[in-house]
């Protein structure tokens, strides 16, 4: 497995060129799944496990590792598939999502692929609202599944949703007359976000890939849509289908009609990493996933500038 997640920490060279890498793997069967690299710290052999009395049925025990102690879910049983049989013959992938660290039971893990964000596709549509799939794509005429990991800690971990009274209950009617595009492909996040915005009074508009969010923005120039003179900020995240973040960015940067907007990267990928690339693609903020209030005051801080800049 070595050989696998060699020189994985040096892959950072291609953020910001529309590609990423994925970890291919296996959970029970013979479909093949994939994980963004940049999520992983490391991959080994299920050490052993420790059960926790009364956690949640697909947290199969924590383990220690490098000092931490850290949950370990059967990824198969989260998305509603068999459970791994025996954990002491399969592997856990050890990934850092939302500022939490995880362990994935997975039954095996094959090699990293490198590919352009314009080969991963959305799910298709009939995959339904209780679909796992956040993408697709195509790797030696097979179909990689990706699966919605943010739906999947939020049905396990249930993290706070609701904004502080304390926060919510002291917007301005300025601040609430003002609009946020919200771009992320999982449903999950996407309404994390929005529900965030609903609670402080902000309107929104949603898209779920970057290449949708450009043509939603050309759009409203192209017909001089109210929506774009009273755009506060582009809140995005960076793994997408289609267009990542770091290529949307550039992109609006790139049009003059819409080069001087608010690009706020908000993202389950690594904090030191992001604040580099922030500088490189021209965004204007970033801010790790998911806490309610730490993004609500982020919007309202940017709009409350928004607000003095247009002299509302």
């Amino acid at each position: 497995m070595t050989s696998v997640m060699h020189s994985v920490d040096q892959r950072t060279q291609l953020a910001g060129h529309n590609r990423l890498e994925l970890l291919l793997f296996r959970l029970s069967g013979r479909q093949r799944f994939g994980i963004n690299v940049f999520k992983i710290q490391e991959v080994v052999h299920c050490p052993p496990l420790t059960q926790i009395p009364h956690s949640h049925a697909v947290v199969r025990g924590v383990a220690t590792m490098r000092g931490k102690t850290i949950p370990v879910i059967d990824l198969g049983m989260a998305i509603g598939r068999s459970p791994v049989e025996d954990i002491s013959n399969c592997f856990m992938i050890v990934a850092e999502y939302n500022r939490s660290t995880q362990g994935f039971l997975v039954g095996g893990v094959e090699r990293i692929v490198n590919l352009n964000w314009e080969e991963i596709l959305p799910p298709p549509k009939g995959s339904g609202k209780e679909s796992y799939l956040t993408a697709v794509t195509r790797f030696e005429n097979e179909l990689i599944e990706i699966i919605d990991v943010e739906k999947v800690l939020a049905e396990v971990c249930h993290p706070p949703t609701e904004v502080s009274q304390e926060l919510a209950g002291n917007i301005e009617d300025k601040i609430r007359q003002q609009h946020v595009l919200v771009v992320d492909d999982s449903s999950v996040a996407r309404n994390q976000v929005r529900r965030t915005l609903e609670q402080i009074g902000v309107g929104c508009s949603l898209t779920d890939n970057g290449r949708g969010a450009l043509k939603l923005l050309r759009e409203w120039a192209d017909n001089d849509d109210p929506k774009l003179e009273h755009l506060a900020a582009v809140v995005s995240d960076i793994e997408m289908p289609e267009m990542d973040g770091y290529t949307l960015t550039t992109e609006i940067r790139r049009d003059p009609r819409l080069a001087e907007l608010y690009v706020m990267l908000h993202t389950s990928l690594s904090g030191t990493f992001n604040n580099a690339m922030v500088v490189k693609v021209g965004a204007n903020h970033f801010i790790p996933k998911f806490k309610p209030d730490e993004l609500a005051q982020a919007v309202v801080d940017r709009i409350k500038q928004f607000v003095e800049e247009k002299g509302y």
